[in-house]
């Protein structure tokens, strides 16, 4: 190749590193465009798009949590099988022991706690690659799950629960939460210009940031408008923007995320920095098996039934959210709201090819051929050829 042919090779995998999200965002308008035209408008309709984010909201726990892993070098493939095992589980105290739901959610984020600190302790104390570790928690829950339901569907699940996977909120508390997420992300905008200003860092032009708000405040009106004209935001999606929240703040605001990114980057220099590398290995994990409960206890709501077939293949979806959102497979870098975004591609092709009745080995092929592609992306675009 010319000077000049690579030159250019290495300004594109710039624009690219720089403006994945944007990339991203503009590969969801595409998706959705030609979905849109192959349904006659039908998958945008407000009903569709509300299946499609309380559908998108399961792989979203799940990859809020893997998002850590991955940044912190490891990778746990047992989440699809720990999904289904804590959301059985649920199903199970609720319809066979009548639990009340507020302890049944104790009990399911308790022993998803545990379950993942096991899988964090396998891994950092006993050295057990992450891989094997999760390949054989992978067998050993849908084993486990297949034992305690005897193979067969747990339901019907209680109204209180179902209201996890299947309720709205009431259209007035969604107009007020996006007023409230509006000025939060106004407020948000003012102290980070204030901050930089204080201690004489550079700042973005006004009408930047002004810009960024008025956008922000345009994807807030569409969603609650959207939503609102079904039959309001779904308690899923709810809880999806609460942990977007709560992840994002951990994750760069905290001296946890950021050892988090450290380990991932550099486990040895992390280590003699005077870092405990294994205790935040350990708790990442364990935050993984948190998210499994919930992404389970909501999955579970959903459906109104606990499946012994609940999360197969969950792993894949969550993993390839995490890739296709930019975090690399080599750790160190990642963010949740990318995650989110990817969680959203693989949601939209699943609601997309399911409503044009592609068959099942086709969206297989699919979704695996975009894990690939995804992680082929990372690799062309941090590598220095």
């Amino acid at each position: 190749m010319t000077s000049s042919t690579l030159a250019s090779m290495a300004d594109l995998k710039q624009v690219f590193r720089r403006y994945k999200i944007i990339a991203l965002l503009i590969a969801i308008a595409i998706i959705w465009g030609f979905f849109s035209f192959m349904t006659d408008g039908g998958f945008v309709t407000p009903r569709n798009l509300s299946n499609l984010l309380r559908q998108m909201s399961v792989t979203g726990i799940l990859a809020c949590g893997m998002v850590l892993v991955i940044i912190a070098g490891e990778i746990d493939l047992s989440v699809g099988s720990l999904l289904g095992l804590l959301g059985g589980l649920a199903a199970l105290l609720d319809v066979s022991h009548h639990l009340p739901l507020a302890l049944n959610l104790v009990l399911a984020l308790g022993f998803g706690l545990a379950l993942g600190l096991l899988n964090g302790y396998l891994t950092a104390y006993l050295g057990i690659p992450s891989f094997i570790v999760g390949l054989g928690g992978m067998l050993a829950f849908r084993g486990i799950l297949l034992g305690i339901t005897g193979g067969l569907t747990i339901a019907p699940v209680s109204d209180n629960m179902v209201y996890l996977g299947q309720g709205y909120l009431p259209p007035q508390m969604g107009v007020a939460l996006g007023i409230a997420l509006f000025v939060l992300a106004v407020a948000l905008t003012w102290m980070s210009r204030v901050n930089r200003s204080r201690h004489g860092l550079p700042l973005a032009a006004l009408w930047r940031d002004a810009l960024k708000v008025v956008v922000i405040g345009a994807v807030l009106l569409a969603f609650v408008r959207t939503l609102n004209s079904y039959d309001g935001i779904p308690v899923p999606v709810l809880l999806l923007l609460a942990l977007l929240g709560l992840f994002s703040y951990v994750s760069t605001q905290t001296v946890f995320g950021r050892r988090i990114y450290s380990v991932g980057s550099n486990m040895e220099a992390t280590r003699l920095s005077g870092v405990n590398v294994q205790a935040v290995k350990l708790w990442v994990f364990g935050i993984m098996g948190v998210m499994c409960a919930l992404a389970g206890l909501v999955n579970t709501a959903r459906l109104a039934a606990g499946s012994p077939s609940a999360g197969n293949m969950g792993e894949l979806d969550a993993i390839a959210a995490c890739f296709i959102g930019g975090t690399s497979m080599r750790g160190g870098s990642g963010t949740i709201y990318g995650a989110l975004i990817g969680a959203l591609v693989m949601a939209s092709l699943d609601n997309g090819m399911s409503m044009l009745d592609v068959g099942t080995y086709w969206q297989m092929i699919v979704k695996g051929s975009i894990l690939v592609l995804a992680v082929w992306v990372d690799v062309s675009t941090r590598s220095g050829r």
